[in-house]
């Protein structure tokens, strides 16, 4: 890989301008690397497997010192008398061809039991210039690792190939990455503050644990800043990062790998310019051992070796893979794009998602162990086609960029883009030509759904247009998702190749509509509606019915929840029939409290037209309402008689508000008939779950990302 200018050219700068060069180059740097340095949110999700440290303890401590020079080498026992008194031990990785390391301190070092460790072989950048130099100084490394008893190793600037040192050297581990870390001159991190295995395939460590035959190997990865970037370049005074990150660390029980160097500890009040005091250290270790005294699991890194190889189920198989969800919508009131997500959490992928937000709400939040970005707010109040073109335009700019942004260190090897609009998967353009695979989500088809929203006919020029913009869109994704078998085969023969689509309807996610139990028993008939208030749900249908409905149900009420361009209409139509204290429309809440208000409720109302978009739009609300075991009438629709026959909905026809109220005042007054329809619609819920399909979307994400295991960069 190619080295920044200021490394090439080390040799010929003296090192007092060298420090002041980097002080202003990483400066600079750290004020546009807040987002990932020093704490990278997505890093702390641990392995699927993980069941914790040894003895119950919250999080590993690892203490590491990079000894580059000989000045560093004579001040190593210091290190030890200073670790040895607070009651720690570390390892020390002694470069073999720079320096001469006495036999009788390495004796000492073992005695008294600490770790040596071998840091490449001349402390430069030839090492990995190229296999072939890589391949001939691997002997001499490994004659060193053999003669001084290690079994650790760190490449020199943490510049490496998880690859050639795997296969290259005999080692239990390789301490040659870091979590998050953009200083480094190959800054690409790798994304978890727990240990993984570098192995060839099977990938699935918890069905096929590495054996002696296999040529595997453990990183660890360092995650608590150097201390020469902190204190010579950053000039810091304090070890408030490194606390800070420590609580960070302990907070998510990973492992708080410390890189120090001797060479640049300083015991006498005169310091060089590359120099700190040695006493920031020592109070850093006292402030572990008073804060967290009986907490961590303090050990050598040959010991978490030992650990994890003994118990690789545990461990993680690779650098984890990193995808992120675009969507312009709501994350939290986004069933499809959290279940995903949700799905890809548990398959061990680090998950961002980048989507939309209302006022108020934060920024940056993480909301089961995925990293929301919310880059604009959005009130759904579009009442022209320009208005709803700009937004979505805006938000195209905007996810674009926090994509570059959130990849610029650690690249992605997924995207998964949610439309609508189509056009939003070329935010995913950097990302795709970084190595990520981009998968493009139609939940809705975007001609259709504009010529429902807006009344546009199907032969206008603005029509053609979109279909155009369709099959551009599906043509740049690696893979496209259809929401149903409809669309399925709509997408299939006009923009997409059958082996390049799958279809996936909005199963139930079982995790949050999982069985309730009901609470309300009062004598109100309470009809509901949670979802999206746009034309085409035909909820003025259902609110225009609801005079004939209290003629025969006087108890009854409606419930709306949630937001849309129709919502203004939507009230004026409730004073304009009077139905202000029968019909209520309440603000959108987050999907977890949606089962809660659906169990609690009589009778789902699904009463969207059978006309252009959505007689083929999927209805995820019948299969939710099913879930918790509530009777449902939905108009009649081509998608939903399709997937629901007669006897597990009462169909009505669609936009007829007479029809509507003649069958839910049938079913008011026939609880047997409602008892039946919620049996058979839970069983079918429970038929059609996630849990049945996620396997598939995790199979064919692996079957798009995969890649050759342990390479974290890209030569260039």
């Amino acid at each position: 890989m190619k080295m920044p200018i200021l490394y090439a050219l080390k040799s010929f700068i003296p090192r007092p301008m060298q420090i002041r060069i980097r002080q202003v180059i990483a400066r600079r740097k750290r004020k546009s690397v807040g987002d990932v340095w020093p704490i990278l949110e997505s890093a702390g999700t641990p392995p699927p497997g993980w069941k914790g440290w040894p003895d119950g303890k919250q999080f590993a401590l690892v203490l590491t010192h990079d000894v580059e020079t000989a000045g560093g080498v004579e001040r190593c026992r210091e290190i030890m008398d200073l670790e040895e008194r607070l009651g720690f031990r570390s390892v020390f990785y002694f470069v073999p061809d720079r320096y001469h390391v006495p036999a009788d301190l390495r004796a000492e070092i073992i005695r008294r039991g600490f770790e040596i460790g071998v840091h490449g072989l001349r402390h430069d950048f030839t090492l990995f210039r190229s296999q072939a130099e890589f391949t001939q100084q691997a002997p001499e490394i490994n004659r060193h690792i053999k003669e001084w008893g290690a079994v650790g190793f760190r490449a020199p600037y943490m510049i490496r190939n998880l690859d050639w040192i795997r296969d290259g050297l005999n080692l239990q581990y390789d301490a040659s990455t870091f979590d998050t870390d953009p200083f480094e001159p190959q800054p690409e991190g790798v994304g978890t503050i727990f240990p993984f295995f570098v192995a060839p395939p099977p990938t699935n460590l918890q069905t096929h644990p590495p054996t002696h035959s296999q040529k595997h190997l453990l990183e660890l990865p360092y995650t608590l800043c150097q201390d020469h970037n902190l204190f010579v370049l950053f000039g810091e005074t304090t070890t408030d990062v490194w606390k800070t990150k420590l609580d960070w660390i302990v907070s998510h029980g990973g492992m708080a790998m410390l890189g120090t160097h001797p060479d640049y500890m300083q015991s006498s009040a005169k310091l060089a310019s590359d120099e700190y005091p040695l006493r920031l250290y020592e109070e850093f270790l006292e402030h572990v051992r008073t804060r967290y005294a009986g907490q961590y699991w303090q050990a050598l890194p040959c010991e978490v070796a030992s650990f994890c190889n003994a118990h690789p189920e545990r461990v993680r198989q690779g650098v984890p893979r990193r995808a992120c969800m675009v969507s312009y919508s709501f994350y939290e009131a986004d069933a499809r794009v959290m279940r995903y997500a949700q799905t890809l959490i548990k398959a061990g992928y680090s998950v961002d998602a980048i989507a939309l937000g209302k006022p108020g709400q934060p920024r940056f939040e993480e909301i089961n162990n995925v990293q929301v970005e919310r880059v604009q707010t959005r009130r759904r109040d579009e009442r022209g086609k320009f208005a709803y073109l700009f937004r979505m335009l805006r938000f195209l700019f905007a996810s674009s960029a926090a994509l570059v942004r959130k990849s610029r260190f650690a690249p992605y090897d997924l995207v998964h883009v949610h439309s609508v609009p189509d056009f939003l998967v070329f935010s995913a353009r950097r990302a795709k030509r970084r190595g990520a695979r981009v998968i493009l989500d139609l939940h809705d088809i975007v001609p259709e759904f504009y010529a429902s929203k807006f009344g546009v006919s199907s032969k206008s020029l603005i029509f053609s247009l979109l279909l155009f913009q369709e099959r551009l869109s599906c043509r740049f994704a690696d893979h496209v998702i259809s929401a149903n078998d409809l669309w399925h085969d709509v997408i299939t023969g006009r923009s997409v190749p059958p082996e390049r689509c799958t279809s996936f309807v909005n199963n139930v996610d079982s995790t949050i509509f999982h069985t309730r139990k009901r609470t309300r028993h009062d004598g109100r008939f309470v009809l509901v509606y949670p979802g999206g208030m746009q034309k085409h749900q035909g909820l003025d249908v259902a609110i225009r019915a609801m005079p004939a409905v209290l003629r025969e149900v006087p108890q009854a009420e409606f419930h709306l929840y949630g937001d849309g361009n129709q919502r203004q209409a939507l009230a004026a139509l409730i004073r304009e029939l009077h139905l202000d204290q029968t019909v209520f429309l309440h603000q959108e809440v987050p999907l977890s409290e949606v089962p809660e208000i659906m169990v609690n409720s009589d009778l789902g109302i699904v009463p969207k037209f059978a006309e252009g978009f959505g007689n083929e739009a999927y209805s995820t609300k019948i299969l939710e309402f099913m879930s918790q075991g509530l009777p449902v009438v939905a108009s009649r629709t081509r998608i939903d008689q399709h997937y629901f026959p007669d006897g597990q909905v009462c169909f009505f026809e669609s936009g007829n508000a007479a029809d509507l109220a003649v069958k839910i005042c049938e079913l008011a007054k026939d609880p047997e008939r409602r008892k039946q329809l919620a049996r058979k619609g839970l069983e079918h819920s429970r038929q059609n779950i996630w849990a049945n399909r996620e396997k598939e979307y995790v199979d064919l994400v692996e079957r798009l990302v995969r890649r050759e295991q342990g390479k974290v960069f890209t030569e260039k």
